[in-house]
Formats: structure tokens, C-alpha cells, sequence
């Protein structure tokens, strides 16, 4: 059932937290569970509490594998699962290759000091694992304490990433935000460069609009002006007429003045005539009062007349005086008027002529000015524009530099990166082809050992009497073990290979005097396993080799104080060595010995 529940969720891509605790999932389940690793790309918490997946050996190495090539989960939980220091050693491999897991927890397996160990050398290649929690493994305590540093020291680094992934991601927002910046205050200053270049061509055909329009008021200035200099004769003309007029009455009222005086003085001489013959007739008369008196009417009569007439006259030339007098306060009056007018027209006109000339001066001055000032903020503004588009030009060109720079500096060290990544695939599969003949090498060499053993076995029966001896051989070669594993590496493979023929040689001697002989297949096929697992575990050969050496001189020395039990009973001896080689198995030492008959 796990198995088709897992093969779905191979290429299920919304699970994120599958909880299978408590399932009693085995070696099918394991290696479900190492394909779905390998291929789900979406689960980040992974429960596995209560399946003893450590007691199945092939099936939790393949359920490891999985879990090195996994790239997303992020929790993992295999508390109570058996987990011996084999298994331990199969995550600690997985957790080198794992760059996504952040928690682990083991609590209550049996990883013991070996595991324990693994694991620490583990996580100084294993940078993202934040919290390991190995309570209940009977791992000592100074390593669990170098397990609390390295993952305090993990959550540091973690925390000094992302702190410095943060920072420069803040950084290129800030490099992108002030490029744009720099763009839109370029674009900014291009466009109100071109707008005060489109005022100032504007203010220049705006002000020559103003001076044609100037030059146009001031054509009809000196029109306006001409036209009132034509008036001003015009009406100096006239008043040149009405002068000459003037003259020609005051020449009149002169010739009517003397005549009416030569006319006042012809009759008062006709006057003083006519008296001096009055009176000369008076004294005529007198004679001749009757003819006198008659003449005397007359002559009244003729006063009178003359008196009218000289009336007449008078009030004529009353008149004529008066008209005279208004004419000439008529004329003079109107040649007053005339000259006010003509003054008034001439301070008008000059008075008109002086202000448009001022408004002119200072229209073109004002304008000049105006213009002036204008031409030198543009160009000074012009010339800042200039100095700011210099500079960012430079920038840019710093900026294009710079990035051409780090672009080519990327594209080598991608280059570097890439070669390098060739070089280390190629390294990676002549280590794989390495491992791949190694193994080979290693399964041809168990399979000679298996037909050894079997040969051992057949005679196992008549080297039972030899036990003594054998322990003997034992001793010497432990001896010679613990010499030779500070020599080659050669020299503690063909120990530890000796160890195991010299173990073979002895289970075969047990065996045959066991009555169980399925038990010893087992044991058999589990040594198998275990040269299996010796082999592929051959990339750490050094803590593996000193891990199993160890344990071999503690089942040695086990053996070296059980063989005496072992003569008296046979079976007794097969219980013995079936419980050591479990305990080999799980590694965990073996505390329990069987009491003598």
C-alpha cells in the first residue's frame, strides 16, 4: 500500500508535509521512499516515527541515497527506528551530498559513538543542517556538544547568508533603482534642455514678433508725426491768412478812422464856417430879421439835420468801432486759441514723441536686458546642463565600463566555473567508474570468500578440537592487526581481510556444531550484506576501517572469553556466536552471556 501511495506522489508537485508515522514500513517501503526523494520536488516535511527502517540495511541505504540526491525537503523525522551506527554512517554520506536539509531528528535509535562520530564529521561538509537532535543514542557527550557548536555554527552561517543575500539583493535594488534614476534625471535633463532651447526659441521669435511690432509703432509714429507736421503748416498758413487778415481790417479801420476824422474836421471847419457866416449874417441879419429868421429855420433845420446825420454817423461808426473791436477780439481770440492749440498740439506732439521714445528706449532697453539676461542664465544653464550631461556621460560610460568589466570578469569565471564543473564531472565519473570496478572487485572477492566459507563450513566439523589454538592464532593476529593498522592502507585491508576469513573460519567451526543451519544461512547472507556494505562504504575507509576494527577486537575479546564456555556446551557456543554476530550486525556490544551447564 505504501508502495502505491509513494510511486503517486513521485510526481505529485502540491504535498508539502507527508506524515507516515507508525506504519511498519519495511525494505519495499524504504526504497519507495528513496525514489520519491529522488524524484518529488514539492515535499519540505517528511515524518517517519516508529518504522525501524534502520533494521532493514539494503532497503535504509537506498532510502539515503535518496535523500543525497533530494534538493527540497527541509524536515526529516526517523526518531525510534533502530537506526544503528551503519545506518548512521549511510545519512551521514547522504547529509554530505544534502544542500536543503535544515532539521534531522534521531532521537531514541542506537547510533552509539561510531554513528555519533559519523555524523560530526558529516556536518563539516554539511552547511545547511540547523538542528540534529541525537537524544537517546548513547552518543557521549563531548560529541554531542562539537554537534550543538557545528550547528550553531550552520545557523550562523545560515543566518550570515541570508543576511548577505539580503544586503545584495537590497544593493542591486539600490544599483537598479539609482540606473533608473540616473536615466530619468538624463532623460529629465535632455527634455528641459530641449524645452528651454523651445523657449528660448520662443522668446526669440516672441521678441522679434515685439521689435517688428515696435518698428511697426514707431513707422506709425513718424507717419502720425508727419501727418501733424502737415497739419502744423496747414494751420500756420492759416494763421499766416488770418494775420494778413488782420492786417488788411486794421489797415481798413485806419483808412475809416482818418477819413472819419478828415470828415469830423470838414465839418467842424464847414462848422466854424457856417458860424463865422452866421454870425457874419447875424450882423447881415439883423437887418434883416424876417429873411434872418427864415434862414435861421433853414439853417436849424439844417443843424438838425446835420446833427442826425452826424448821429447817424457816430453811431455808425459806433458800430463799426464795435465790430472792429469784436473782430479783433474775435481774431485775437481765435489767434490765442490758435497758438494754444498749436502749443498744446506742439507739447502734445512733443510730449507724445519724448514718452514714445522713452517707452522705446526703455522698451529696448528693458528688452535688451530682458534678452540679455535671458542669453546669459540660458547659457549659463546651458553650460551646467553641459558639465551635468559631461559628467553623466562620464558616469555612464564608468557605469557601462564597469559593467562591461564585471560582465566579462562573469563571463570568465562562469567560463572557469563551467570548465570546472567539467573537470570535476569527469573526476566525478572516473571516481564513480573507480568505485563501480572497486565494487566489482569487491562482489568477485565476496563471491570467493562465499565459496571459501561454504568450504569452511564442510570443514568446520573436524576443526572443532582446534578452538583452543585458534584462539591463540587470534590473539597473535589482533596483535599483528593493531601493529599493522598504523602501517599501509594495503596492509589493514588484508588484516581486516584475514580478520574476516579467521571469523568465517570460526562461525564455519560453530555452525557445524549448531543444530540451526537455516540461522547460519542467515548469518551468511547477512555477512554478505555487511562485505556489501564495507565495500560501498569504502569512500571513508579510514573511520570505517577504524569503526569495524574496533568493534572486532570487542567481539575478539568477547570471543576470547567465551570460547572456554563454548567447550562445554556446542550449543551454548551457537546461541554465543549467533548474538555476537547480531550484535556485529546492529552494533551494539553484546552485555548478555549465557550461564555455563
Amino acid at each position: 500500500g505504501v508502495k502505491l501511495l509513494l510511486h503517486g506522489l513521485c510526481s505529485n508537485t502540491t504535498v508539502k508535509s507527508l506524515d507516515l508515522k507508525g506504519n511498519n514500513l519495511r525494505t519495499v517501503g524504504a526504497e519507495a521512499l528513496g525514489k520519491l526523494l529522488r524524484q518529488n520536488k514539492s515535499i519540505k516535511s517528511l515524518i517517519l516515527e516508529w518504522n525501524s527502517l534502520g533494521v532493514w540495511e539494503e532497503g535504509f541505504s537506498f532510502f539515503c541515497q535518496g535523500l543525497g540526491a533530494n534538493s527540497f525537503l527541509q524536515r526529516l523525522d526517523l526518531r525510534n527506528n533502530q537506526i544503528n551506527h551503519q545506518g548512521a554512517g549511510e545519512l551521514a554520506m547522504a547529509l554530505k551530498q544534502n544542500a536543503s536539509l535544515q532539521e534531522l531528528d534521531l532521537r531514541w535509535n542506537n547510533i552509539g559513538l561510531l554513528g555519533g562520530r559519523a555524523l560530526l564529521n558529516c556536518l563539516h561538509s554539511n552547511k545547511t543542517l540547523k538542528r540534529l537532535e541525537l537524544a537517546g543514542n548513547n552518543v557521549p557527550s563531548d560529541i554531542l556538544k562539537a554537534v550543538e557548536q557545528a550547528m550553531d555554527h550552520n545557523q550562523d552561517r545560515q543566518t550570515i547568508l541570508s543576511e548577505t543575500q539580503n544586503r545584495a539583493y537590497i544593493l542591486s535594488k539600490e544599483v537598479l533603482s539609482l540606473k533608473d534614476e540616473k536615466t530619468k534625471q538624463f532623460l529629465d535633463l535632455m527634455d528641459t534642455i530641449d524645452k528651454q532651447r523651445e523657449e528660448i526659441a520662443r522668446s526669440g521669435r516672441m521678441s522679434a514678433a515685439r521689435v517688428s511690432q515696435l518698428q511697426e509703432a514707431l513707422d506709425e509714429q513718424h507717419c502720425i508725426m508727419n501727418s501733424l507736421k502737415a497739419k502744423l503748416q496747414m494751420t500756420e498758413a492759416a494763421l499766416a491768412l488770418s494775420e494778413q487778415k488782420v492786417h488788411n481790417l486794421g489797415e481798413l479801420l485806419n483808412a475809416v478812422k482818418q477819413e472819419q476824422t478828415s470828415m469830423a474836421e470838414c465839418h467842424f471847419t464847414e462848422l466854424q464856417q457856417q458860424k463865422q457866416g452866421s454870425a457874419d449874417r447875424e450882423s447881415k441879419l439883423l437887418h434883416d430879421l424876417s429873411a434872418a429868421s427864415e434862414k435861421n429855420l433853414l439853417l436849424r433845420n439844417q443843424v438838425d439835420e446835420l446833427e442826425k446825420k452826424c448821429k447817424v454817423q457816430q453811431d455808425q461808426l459806433f458800430q463799426l468801432k464795435q465790430d472792429l473791436t469784436n473782430t479783433i477780439a474775435e481774431l485775437k481770440l481765435r489767434a490765442v486759441q490758435a497758438e494754444e492749440r498749436l502749443e498744446m498740439e506742439k507739447r502734445r506732439f512733443k510730449q507724445s514723441l519724448e514718452d514714445m521714445e522713452s517707452l522705446r528706449v526703455k522698451e529696448v532697453d528693458h528688452m535688451t536686458q530682458h534678452i540679455e539676461a535671458s542669453e546669459r542664465s540660458m547659457q549659463d544653464r546651458i553650460q551646467r546642463l553641459e558639465a551635468i550631461r559631461i559628467a553623466l556621460e562620464e558616469e555612464l560610460s564608468q557605469v557601462k565600463a564597469a559593467a562591461v568589466s564585471e560582465r566579462g570578469q562573469a563571463e570568465e569565471e562562469l567560463i572557469k566555473v563551467r570548465n570546472q564543473a567539467r573537470l570535476e564531472e569527469q573526476q566525478r565519473v572516473e571516481h564513480l567508474e573507480e568505485k563501480l570496478r572497486l565494487m566489482t572487485e569487491s562482489r568477485d572477492e565476496a563471491q570467493n570468500c562465499c565459496l571459501k566459507q561454504k568450504q569452511m563450513i564442510a570443514e568446520a566439523q573436524a576443526r572443532a578440537n582446534q578452538l583452543g589454538l585458534h584462539a591463540d592464532g587470534l590473539r597473535r593476529r589482533l596483535e599483528e592487526l593493531q601493529q599493522d593498522l598504523n602501517s599501509k592502507e594495503e596492509e589493514k585491508v588484508t588484516e581486516v581481510n584475514k580478520v574476516k576469513v579467521e571469523l568465517q573460519e570460526q562461525i564455519g567451526h560453530l555452525q557445524a556444531e549448531r543444530t540451526a543451519q537455516d540461522g547460519l544461512r542467515e548469518k551468511i547472507a547477512a555477512l554478505e550484506r555487511q562485505l556489501k556494505a564495507l565495500s560501498s562504504s569504502h569512500r571513508e575507509a579510514l573511520l570505517d576501517k577504524e569503526g569495524e576494527i574496533s568493534m572486532l577486537l570487542e567481539k575478539l575479546r568477547m570471543k576470547e572469553a567465551d570460547i572456554s564456555r563454548m567447550r562445554e556446551e556446542e550449543a551454548q557456543r551457537a546461541s554465543f556466536l549467533q548474538n555476537a554476530i547480531m550484535a556485529y550486525v546492529q552494533g551494539s556490544p553484546f552485555g548478555t552471556h549465557s550461564s555455563r551447564k
